[in-house]
């Protein structure tokens, strides 16, 4: 990143709020002093901002700010830009859909790489946020999950890049698909919006609909493969090293094939509804597989339930004043993968035809029709409860 005094203030004009101002730099708290003595005030997004309702009086503001400024050691910018607010706010009016925008300070240099685990992209955007100095953001979002960042584009007076956040709900060590990349956007917020709608919203879900499908297939490959090697230790009586099963155990095997199983499987049932949804045999040469597609909606429909229904249990559990019993969270557990092993066995028999033939040729939706389908909370994990004895395969 390049070097930068150490307390600055960059000063930008809003239509709305007057001059508005940006401390930022190592020693930013330098910038927000001289800032308060001269009278801008602190807002809530970390802005400060001094009304132009009597010009004569802000432009002797800013000279005073300028001569207080140099006293605590910041340096004053003016910026020939548009506030960023404002842009945003602009472009959250143009697009389709009930968008909005806020402001994001990074005051501090480092405060803004905290954005870079969050980041789905792999272009200009995400390169610009590790490697320039970005005082201040802006992020769009649709009420339904979708998040986008908005920076002035470094190097140039006018553009602005745009890129998205990784939705919720993603294992980032399970799905590796490639995300939608970054743009470049005009200054003029409705040409901008025009630009978002046309190009990046439909790259942005054909990307979410790859990254779901490989989510889902992922997960389904890793419970079949547990599946058929615990069906291999049952009937051929030995482990893959060639030891020998001893039947007392089987209980135990049956155990860690369930832990794992539900673990994987709350990945199917998060995203696969949005997939199933966007499924239609009758225009893939495949009608007959419309059964099968409704024997999955109806498996979905029940592990949701069952799912909805543990975190209500662990809740009641967690509110329990004594320690926990082993044996009590032991029954809840066995009840429940009682319950949503068939719904697996279902979703194993019929989903090489969902993955293969269905959802891999289904179009996500266009964004101006699509609603995004709410993430399952996951509940935190409990402790092992004593006597679980670790996987053996």
């Amino acid at each position: 990143m390049p070097s930068h005094p150490p307390a600055e203030i960059t000063l930008v004009l809003s239509a709305s709020a007057g001059i508005v101002a940006v401390a930022h730099g190592e020693r930013y708290r330098w910038a927000q002093t001289a800032l308060q003595r001269v009278g801008f005030q602190r807002r809530d997004n970390g802005t400060s901002a001094l009304a132009v309702n009597d010009p004569q009086a802000a432009r002797d503001t800013v000279h005073q700010l300028i001569r207080t400024a140099r006293r605590h050691q910041a340096t004053v910018t003016a910026s020939s830009r548009r506030y960023l607010g404002d842009i945003a706010d602009e472009m959250a009016a143009h697009l389709p859909g009930q968008w909005s925008a806020r402001v994001g300070v990074h005051s501090h240099p480092v405060w803004q790489h905290d954005l870079v685990p969050w980041l789905w992209d792999a272009g200009e955007l995400i390169r610009a946020v590790q490697t320039e100095r970005l005082p201040y953001t802006a992020v769009l979002t649709d009420g339904t999950g979708i998040e986008l960042l908005l920076v002035e584009r470094p190097g140039h007076q006018s553009d602005y890049l745009l890129g998205a956040f990784a939705p919720n709900g993603f294992d980032e060590h399970v799905a590796k698909t490639s995300p939608p990349g970054s743009i470049v956007l005009p200054a003029a917020p409705e040409q901008a919006a025009r630009a978002i709608a046309d190009r990046f919203l439909p790259a942005y879900h054909h990307a979410l609909h790859a990254r779901r499908w490989a989510t889902v297939a992922f997960a389904l490959e890793r419970i079949r493969e547990e599946y058929d090697t615990r069906q291999a230790v049952k009937e051929s009586g030995r482990f893959s090293d060639a030891s020998p099963l001893d039947p007392g155990h089987i209980p135990d095997l049956e155990g860690q094939f369930a832990d794992f199983a539900w673990q994987e499987f709350r990945n199917v049932l998060t995203h696969a509804p949005a997939l199933l949804d966007q499924c239609r045999p009758a225009t893939t040469g495949r009608p007959e597989d419309a059964a099968a597609l409704q024997r999955l909606r109806d498996a979905l429909v029940r592990g949701t339930g069952i799912l909805a229904g543990w975190n209500a249990r662990l809740e009641d559990l967690r509110e329990t004043p004594e320690v926990l019993p082993a044996a009590t969270y032991g029954e809840a557990k066995a009840e429940r993968d009682a319950r949503v092993l068939p719904v697996i066995e279902a979703w194993l028999a019929d989903g090489e035809v969902f993955l293969r033939h269905q959802a891999r040729a289904a179009a996500p939706p266009h964004p101006l029709a699509v609603r995004d389908h709410g993430v399952l909370p996951l509940p935190p994990a409990l402790p092992t409860p004593p006597g679980a004895s670790p996987a053996r395969r």
